[in-house]
């Protein structure tokens, strides 16, 4: 309507500016004299105007049927196309013009004008590779999917536009999240042009999502072949692919090759903790308890994590807690000062009731670096050393506001992940999850600082039941921890 409104206003301005211009001519003196032949013409201001105007029109229209005339000579001098080339190339100008109105219209968001202009072009130039494109993004970003997925299809029947057409009803069926299909469509486009690295991502993340490791081993080996994948990130990769392939190695089923795939995973990449996990249960399988501590060590020297330390309890699962702490020294004097090494040896310390001793290897970790789990632990010391239920239950309380540690992390959508997996659950993203701490939030309490006092017993018998409820809370949580901490045990 306001579109509308706007050209009536520059329609009437335009007429108006005509006619005073018109009225400026008529009023003005002077104009062109002509002398032709010994008989001269004089011509007013308004009348050369119009002269210049009807000269300009007679010289075009001049140019043009003398390139008819041209065609027509050429044509009768036995040229057959010399007629049919003169009206095609004025056909391909407009459809030119119509196609390049329809990309402007596309890059500007107006779907619904680009689908008229492709419609235009199209039966101007008759070049449905090109049309056909412009029509399916059109009808895409108008609404009209089905447009768009016939438009594709007939990309498709074409050599030359095949991969376009494939690739438009890919990208469809993912929004659909018809991910079988999908996987069937990535494969055609990957062997059409296996060197797209869109293409090869997009393959890479569906065979990964149906757990296809062996075709996702092969597609990283294409990215590395046709140069799209730096040759470290394709060794990391593989070795996760290698270690998705070996899951079941605990199962009673699990063959000799299928161990061996964990071990493999676990040489492709030592830092890729799970791997050297599996990798270390494989030998533990096997009765190769001496290969298991060597590669657990290894592994626990490159980065310290719970897992490495629940998988070396696992060699010796029958042993009594002071000869556990004897055998952990393996792992406890390879990086003495981390703090995975000093929470480790005060849980070990505190299964074995030596409560001062797990205290002096804990050090001020609670007080310089607090997690979840330094904290929670301080706790379990106060109550073995017999200290006060509101001390006690102060640590817990802090246990609620600090940080809860290093924990598995998408780098792609910072989603929190309670084990290591290849495929990010949240985004889908492929070998995304860093061992790391995430960002610091701010814990709700009711009431806010108000509740600490109740929580650790500064306030007498008048605690009322919100309080007493939060007390819960906070044992529930110490709970969770002290479980988590005690896998070693």
């Amino acid at each position: 309507m306001l579109w509308s409104l706007i050209k009536i206003v520059l329609f009437v301005a335009a007429v108006a500016a005509l006619a005073l211009g018109a009225v400026e001519l008529l009023e003005s003196e002077g104009g062109i004299q002509l002398t032709l032949m010994g008989s001269e013409y004089t011509f007013g201001p308004l009348q050369s105007v119009i002269g210049v105007i009807v000269l300009v029109f007679a010289v075009w229209l001049f140019l043009k049927l003398m390139s008819l005339l041209i065609a027509t000579w050429h044509f009768l001098n036995g040229d057959e196309t010399a007629l049919s080339r003169y009206f095609d190339r004025n056909r391909e100008r407009k459809g030119y013009d119509a196609l390049a109105e329809g990309l402007m219209a596309l890059a500007s968001g107006e779907g619904k004008v680009a689908m008229a202009k492709a419609a235009k072009a199209d039966k101007l130039l008759n070049k449905p590779q090109l049309t056909n494109l412009l029509t399916a993004q059109a009808a895409e970003m108008a609404g009209d999917r089905r447009k768009a997925e016939e438009t594709y299809k007939k990309l498709v029947a074409s050599d030359a536009t095949r991969f376009v057409g494939v690739r438009g009803i890919l990208k469809q069926k993912l929004a659909d999240g018809d991910t079988d299909t999908a996987l069937k469509l990535a494969e055609k486009a990957f062997a059409l042009k296996p060197k797209h690295e869109e293409t090869q991502d997009l393959l890479l993340n569906l065979q990964a999502q149906k757990e296809d490791w062996a075709g996702a081993r092969a597609t990283l080996s294409a990215k590395l072949k046709h140069g799209s994948l730096p040759r470290d990130v394709h060794k990391r990769r593989d070795a996760v692919l290698a270690l998705s392939e070996a899951r079941d190695i605990l199962s009673d089923e699990s063959s000799i090759e299928t161990q061996e795939k964990a071990i493999e995973a676990n040489r492709l990449s030592p830092d890729l903790i799970p791997a050297a996990v599996m990798a270390a249960r494989s030998y533990i399988k096997q009765g190769k308890p001496k290969l298991a501590t060597r590669l657990l060590k290894k592994a626990w020297e490159t980065q310290t994590h719970p897992d490495l330390a629940a998988a070396f309890a696992e060699i010796e699962p029958n042993e009594t807690p002071s000869q556990r702490i004897k055998r952990f020294t393996v792992l406890t004097k390879a990086v003495p000062a981390d703090p995975e090494t000093k929470m480790l040896l005060a849980e070990l310390n505190i299964a074995n009731e030596d409560f001062p001793e797990a205290r002096r290897a804990l050090g001020d970790l609670a007080e310089t670096d607090p997690t979840a789990r330094s904290v929670t632990l301080m706790a379990a010391i106060e109550r073995g050393e017999g200290a006060a239920d509101a001390v006690v239950r102060g640590w817990l309380a802090r246990a609620l506001t600090v940080s809860r540690g290093p924990q598995w992390i998408c780098d792609n959508c910072q989603h929190i992940h309670v084990v290591w997996g290849p495929i990010c659950e949240n985004c889908n993203s492929f070998d995304t999850l860093s061992w790391k701490r995430p960002p610091m939030s701010e814990v709700a309490m009711p009431g806010g600082a108000q509740m600490l006092p109740l929580i650790v017993g500064a306030v007498e018998d008048k605690t009322s039941d919100s309080a007493a409820e939060v007390v819960e809370d906070v044992e529930i949580v110490a709970e969770d921890v002290q479980t988590e901490v005690a896998k070693p045990a």
